[in-house]
């Protein structure tokens, strides 16, 4: 069993790096973006970098996350386990580096979508940035979720546009080696996870994102055990036969617990 989550995305990879690993749908938005295992490890070491080198993170510091399911999130995630942090969704812990969206607006109900991802114990909570506003932060980067990674319309005060920003930095970046406070505890979780879950080696697994917010879930368990994903937002039941057989999905994940 894998201890260090850099190594565990590694070994996702590495049988083959064109594959697609992860999968995203958001069925509010008609948004699908298919990310090989080599592009998902691009974006990771994009956003590595971009800690290291415009946030001056170091191992064992602390990044604020308050995204929910998304293909981005995953390159945050993966991206700041990398560097050696620890990831938190409580607010009021003082953090270096916070990572929140914006203008992500449900279209059904017209309100500020609620799925803030807690990366750790995956709690649901409200996902705004006027509700992280007074979360202590260093650095303090906003997204967008947007279709084809556009950036955002209208920057928040205080933020900077992530896909802008991560856009410059290297494609490439040498893990923590020891990895971070989190990694051992993360990953004998995931370990757990995909063999409670049903998930094995080779699987395309199908999550419902408002299902399974927790990241242990949705992308540590299948990446432990090299599976790929279909995430899927706003999970449309009338597309979900025909996307179980067009993505040759081998785990259905839209019903479980």
């Amino acid at each position: 069993m894998a201890d260090n989550i850099a190594r565990m995305l590694a070994a996702a990879i590495a049988p083959d790096p064109a594959r697609p690993l992860l999968t995203w749908y958001d069925d509010a938005t008609g948004d699908r973006t298919e990310l090989s295992g080599a592009t998902l490890d691009n974006w990771v070491a994009k956003t590595a970098n971009l800690l290291v080198d415009s946030a001056g993170l170091a191992p064992g510091d602390l990044v604020g996350v308050s995204l929910p399911p998304h293909w981005q999130s995953a390159a945050v995630l993966l991206g700041s386990w990398s560097a050696g942090a620890e990831v938190t969704a409580v607010p009021g812990t003082p953090v270096e580096v916070l990572f929140a969206a914006a203008d992500r607006i449900d279209p059904v109900a017209g309100e500020p979508a609620t799925n803030q991802i807690d990366a750790v114990a995956g709690s649901p909570a409200t996902n705004q940035i006027d509700a992280v506003a007074g979360w202590p932060a260093g650095e303090r980067y906003a997204l967008a979720l947007a279709p084809l990674a556009a950036p955002l319309r209208t920057v928040p005060a205080g933020f900077t546009d992530y896909v802008v920003e991560v856009r410059g930095h290297g494609d490439h970046f040498t893990p923590y080696p020891a990895g971070g406070p989190q990694d051992a505890e993360l990953c004998a979780r995931a370990t757990e996870r995909a063999s409670a879950l049903g998930i094995a080696t080779g699987d395309r697994v199908l999550v419902d994102a408002a299902r399974h917010p927790d990241p242990v879930d949705w992308l540590l368990a299948p990446l432990a055990v090299g599976a790929s994903v279909v995430l899927c937002g706003h999970l449309d039941p009338a597309r979900l036969a025909d996307r179980l057989a067009t993505e040759r999905v081998t785990v259905d994940l839209s019903r479980a617990g």
